[in-house]
């Protein structure tokens, strides 16, 4: 691979990033730069001390990591330096339309029918960043295809399967960097070896049998691990859930999912949005509640899971939480009535909504395998690979409702009476 760099980065994960001229432009814009002031993983800190990382060398990683995936093809002869230097230049900016605490915020625009991926759209489509990208000669409707979840036929095909495949680029630094952070433990992908397995066969990526099966194997159970240990652990989603209460029920007063314009969208950080909570003046009793929120986080007085259940198919009455974000409220509402408290004071929580970051059960881990014999390459159909793991690696759906911690008993018992016993150890 050819690319000329021009400069590298220390990065605690990969060690030394190098980048090129047109990285350097857009890691040195305001886009960019924004990213440094949004945290990766929100109120996790919170629960995990040391997870105070940035969207900002998240997205440095991920252009690291497409970087070596694009790489490996270009050796292979399917890709060129230019759609290399594409996918890398995709891996920098593929998150820019994160809001203030990341993920969390996109439980405020879903009420709005938006996505961090639309707002990424628009940015490109209105910003400087759009330039800089169509100077270096790159398509700005076609980055912004590939970038923000588009279908795109022709020449960056392969690009955009690398970039959305099964082994997301995306997923294998989330999952490394925030292990490191959090100190779970988790969360460890032979990166390299995955890498170095990968192979176009038959127009499929696919690795190589066997020797890229364990690698793969533990890609699988680290998404699983690191859902159970960091993004769905108890205490991290009460946090969270709070956090996504208090933007949603202040925004009307705040403008925060209005996007004036490029100017005022790149001041909403972190801190710009804790300290508009923090000092809110409350004009009605959702306002009151969202600065009572904040400030029982600032404290860290947080809700507490008073009922958990497994969903245990679509007739069970916890699905339809899953699968239609609406009933949330009415659940919420009904609960709320037999515990006598205001709607407003129980927080039914479900790994669907906008604000997790990875859900093992939402995202497909399923990749082709292939078996090089006297040098010919052969995808694999699934019952040839023996794998117990990629077996036994299931995500079980779980529904938790939250209650404020004076109201714990009452809407526990107001739970198990609307919705049934908890199971054992729920």
């Amino acid at each position: 691979m050819l690319l000329k760099w021009v400069g590298e980065i220390k990065d605690p994960i990969h060690d030394f990033i190098r980048f090129t001229e047109i990285e350097r432009s857009i890691i040195d814009s305001r886009i960019l730069q924004r990213l440094r002031r949004i945290k990766q993983l929100a109120a996790v800190e919170l629960t995990y001390p040391g997870a105070t990382h940035t969207r900002f060398v998240h997205s440095i990683g991920v252009m690291h990591i497409v970087g070596l995936m694009t790489g490996r093809l270009a050796e292979l002869g399917y890709l060129t330096n230019e759609e290399v230097q594409l996918a890398r230049v995709l891996g920098l900016i593929h998150d820019i339309g994160h809001g203030p605490f990341s993920h969390v915020f996109e439980e405020v625009l879903a009420k709005k029918g938006l996505t961090h991926e639309d707002i990424g759209r628009w940015l490109l489509r209105e910003s400087e960043l759009g330039d800089l990208v169509e100077e270096q000669g790159f398509s700005r409707a076609e980055v912004a295809s590939i970038a923000f979840g588009g279908i795109t036929r022709g020449r960056a095909e392969l690009v955009s399967k690398v970039f959305w495949g099964p082994l997301s680029p995306d997923t294998m630094d989330y999952l490394v960097r925030d292990s490191y952070f959090t100190g779970v433990g988790y969360g460890r992908v032979d990166i390299g070896r995955l890498i170095g397995t990968l192979d176009l066969v038959e127009g499929e990526l696919a690795i190589e049998y066997p020797g890229g099966l364990t690698s793969f194997e533990d890609y699988v159970l680290s998404r699983l691990q690191m859902f159970n240990a960091v993004y769905f652990h108890k205490t991290v989603r009460a946090a969270n859930v709070m956090l996504a209460r208090a933007m949603e029920w202040a925004d009307a007063h705040l403008g925060l999912t209005e996007l004036k314009d490029v100017d005022f969208f790149l001041k909403l950080d972190d801190c710009y949005v804790r300290t508009a909570l923090i000092t809110l003046e409350p004009y009605d009793d959702l306002s009151r509640l969202a600065k009572e929120l904040m400030e029982r986080l600032e404290a860290r007085r947080l809700i507490k899971c008073v009922y958990e259940r497994p969903v245990m198919g679509r007739g069970d009455l916890l699905a339809s939480v899953l699968s239609r974000p609406g009933v949330r409220g009415k659940l919420e509402a009904e609960i709320a009535e037999e515990a006598g408290v205001s709607p407003e004071e129980v927080f039914v929580d479900a790994p669907s909504v906008p604000s997790i970051p990875l859900r093992p059960g939402g995202e497909s881990v399923q990749i082709r395998f292939f078996e090089a014999r006297g040098g010919v390459k052969r995808l694999m159909d699934e019952s040839e690979v023996h794998s117990l793991i990629l077996g036994l690696a299931r995500y079980v759906d779980l529904v938790r409702v939250y209650a404020l911690p004076e109201h714990r008993e009452i809407v526990r018992k107001a739970c198990e009476k609307v919705l049934g016993a908890r199971p054992p150890g729920g």
